[in-house]
């Protein structure tokens, strides 16, 4: 049985994350946030393609990096329930994260990120940010959302609510979300390899015909 190797986001070294390699089985329990396709255009029109960011602007920063710096963003458009006032998911399953690509080196280099996770892997632009940055891409599984909820045990916040709640970045405490290192910090993608064996399978195929 393949080890499962833990994590405890925030605060996770770049040494830990350089130790991991792609196929490697990891469990995440600690605080991450979450943040999609809004998400990443309001970090880049706000935080990165501007020279200077605007005051208003600047606390926002400031809160997310207290939970990203050595941390991991998850892709994922939650199903969220309200209760006076506190927050359950009831759904958290993971956003197609290629939607990301033009944005992620970015963004984990302004938040200071070590992981991303997501499902269907991403393209050549954040595999070499996770080389140049220290990171890794986390593949989580599609189709479980309700059960990746059951690993969400805690709503500790939520900011830029007003994106709506599949965009907003939600502070969120997790405990045991297994997923798997498909692109490492040393430039190794699981998706590549996949796609290199698909393609050379139908050229095998259509030389049967």
């Amino acid at each position: 049985m393949a080890q499962v190797i833990k994590l405890n986001p925030p605060n996770i070294s770049e040494a830990t994350i350089r130790s991991l390699k792609k196929g490697d089985i990891v469990s995440i329990t600690g605080t991450i946030i979450t943040g999609r396709d809004v998400a990443h255009k309001y970090l880049e029109d706000h935080f990165i393609s501007k020279d200077k960011p605007t005051e208003s602007e600047i606390p926002v920063l400031e809160d997310l990096k207290q939970y990203t710096q050595g941390g991991i963003i998850y892709h994922c458009g939650p199903v969220v329930a309200e209760d006076n006032g506190e927050y359950k998911f009831l759904a958290a399953g993971p956003t197609t994260s290629i939607r990301e690509e033009p944005y992620e080196y970015d963004v984990m280099k302004l938040l200071g990120l070590r992981g991303v996770i997501g499902k269907g892997g991403m393209g050549p632009k954040t595999l070499k940010a996770c080389m140049d940055l220290g990171g890794v891409y986390l593949h989580a599984i599609g189709g479980a959302a309700t059960l990746i909820a059951q690993n969400v045990k805690k709503v500790k916040g939520v900011i830029k609510k007003d994106f709506g709640t599949p965009e907003a970045f939600w502070i969120i405490e997790v405990e045991d979300f297994e997923t798997v290192v498909t692109m490492d910090s040393h430039g190794e993608s699981l998706h590549d390899v996949i796609q290199k064996q698909s393609e050379k399978k139908l050229l095998e195929l259509f030389e049967t015909l």
